[in-house]
């Protein structure tokens, strides 16, 4: 499979990646520790948060949240076509910042929770670089270089743990993994792939970001974690179906 690695490295911009047969061990990476831009894919590790916070008693999935019209971010999502004021709860607004990658819902969970809450949460996960630093759409924070990071590895460790069903138990592991099977946005990784195969994932996308992550279920399932910042997602995207192709092809003998 060298011949992913030679094509990946030779991607415009900044790519990272990550893949791991679940069955084999095997693994191939390429920048996999490096720092990058998340985009939507910070929603993964948010979603795995709010559900460690709500097994351990400290949250509770039926809270109900009050979205204002301020809240309303644009872009992905259902929230910001809402008039007036909308109460929704907790476990509504996972479900809507996965499957339709909704910003609004993000938000007001990331308001809801804060930051260092998220973050210490994520180093109670395992996780050492991934870290909130600010809202969606928080143009000002941007501007000063404020971003959310993520690593291609600790993404791809998470996927892991939910494959496994070792995140908190079984059926918490399972209910993520249900909701990301529900993710509508399906144009990368999902996209070559024959009918019918099974894949929990989420799309991260910005101006020149491009990332897919995500468990393929093929006979031996596979962990594939799919990061690019500065690039062009016009050659990268087809690189990222292609490739989640050849992996399932390989992993379906």
């Amino acid at each position: 499979m060298d011949n992913i690695l030679k094509e990946i490295a030779s991607m415009p911009g900044h790519s990272g990646f990550y893949y791991k047969n679940m069955i084999s061990g095997d693994t191939m990476v390429f920048n996999e520790q490096d720092h990058f831009i998340p985009a939507s894919v910070i929603k993964l590790p948010i979603l795995m948060e709010i559900y460690r916070l709500s097994a351990l008693g400290k949250i509770n999935l039926d809270t109900k949240l009050l979205i204002k019209d301020e809240d309303k971010m644009p872009s992905c999502g259902a929230l910001n076509a809402f008039t007036g004021e909308v109460l929704a709860d907790i476990r509504t607004l996972c479900n809507l910042m996965i499957t339709i990658s909704d910003n609004t819902a993000t938000n007001v969970l990331i308001t809801y929770l804060g930051t260092e809450t998220l973050n210490e949460g994520f180093a109670a996960m395992g996780l050492t670089d991934t870290r909130v630093n600010r809202k969606l759409f928080d143009l000002e924070a941007s501007k000063k270089g404020i971003q959310n990071v993520i690593t291609p590895a600790e993404i791809g460790m998470l996927l892991e743990k939910l494959y496994t069903d070792e995140f908190i138990s079984q059926p918490v592991s399972q209910e993520i993994k249900e909701i990301l099977f529900r993710q509508q946005i399906k144009h990368k990784i999902k996209e070559m792939l024959p009918i019918g195969t099974k894949v929990a994932s989420k799309t991260g996308d910005d101006d020149n970001i491009s990332n897919d992550v995500g468990i393929v279920y093929a006979k031996q399932p596979f962990v594939v974690c799919f990061i690019s910042n500065k690039t062009v997602p016009s050659i990268f995207n087809p690189f990222i179906r292609k490739t989640s192709l050849e992996l399932f092809n390989r992993c379906n003998i």
